[in-house]
């Protein structure tokens, strides 16, 4: 019984919907992969940014008055 189930799977041809939606879902993954690289980058950025700021303003404590 399973042995006609995987051979009737095997032998038919590949449903057009289900390969146009896995290339679309494939090209979706690496648009959202390359968004992902992209904000990592920007993050990294500000992150060196902010780093370089609090260097530059070494505020002192305040003078008791």
């Amino acid at each position: 019984m399973m042995a006609k189930a995987l051979l009737g799977h095997v032998g038919t041809a590949p449903d057009r919907r289900l390969t146009d939606e896995v290339h679309r879902l494939r090209a979706r993954v690496r648009a959202l992969e390359f968004e992902v690289a992209r904000l990592r980058a920007d993050n990294d950025r500000l992150h060196a940014a902010v780093a370089v700021s609090e260097d530059a303003i070494r505020l002192e404590e305040p003078a008791l008055t």
